[in-house]
């Protein structure tokens, strides 16, 4: 696995829910590539919980949401909006499991509508929750003039982009 680069770090007013590191509230989540999938892990704590120990429904639509977007980034290299989501709640996801695994990846590609399908499995590895989201995806050129997207790599890519550079 390896890890991604944030695109946006350092952009002025990045303060993204799911991903901006400096977000006081937020879930500071890192990306990975494994493959063809984006991977997360990801500790809860009791501040995102539903119910006793249980992960709250709603930030696990909101990891999935993050994590579809960040296959959208890598995958095709612009930015996106989530245009559908449907959520199935299999199981509980436990607190007191540990780190939760995300892993997504795409399913289909329509022109510019793009399915991707997310799986959020506990800390014990269960399957938990499927997310299946539709993101509307943009122009690169649009997604670079309007979102700011240059694009997503990940830290080997970036590696060898600085040290050709030097050459």
């Amino acid at each position: 696995m390896e890890k991604l680069i944030n695109p946006y770090i350092g952009l002025e007013g990045y303060n993204c829910f799911g991903c901006a590191p400096h977000n006081p509230i937020g879930l500071h989540m890192e990306f990975f590539e494994d493959g063809d999938d984006v991977v997360v892990e990801w500790q809860p704590n009791d501040n995102v919980q539903g119910w006793v120990d249980t992960l709250h429904g709603g930030v696990q639509a909101t990891l999935a949401d993050e994590i579809c977007g960040w296959v959208i980034s890598r995958k095709f290299q612009t930015a996106g909006v989530t245009s559908r989501m449907e959520v199935r709640y299999m199981k509980p996801v436990r607190i007191s499991t540990g780190k939760v695994t995300l892993r997504a990846h795409m399913i289909e590609q329509k022109r510019n509508l793009v399915d991707i399908e997310a799986m959020i499995y506990d800390g014990a590895g269960e399957a938990c929750t499927k997310v299946v989201c539709t993101f509307f995806i943009f122009p690169q050129e649009k997604a670079r003039e309007q979102f700011h997207f240059c694009e997503c790599l990940t830290e080997h890519e970036m590696e060898e982009k600085c040290n050709s550079k030097e050459k």
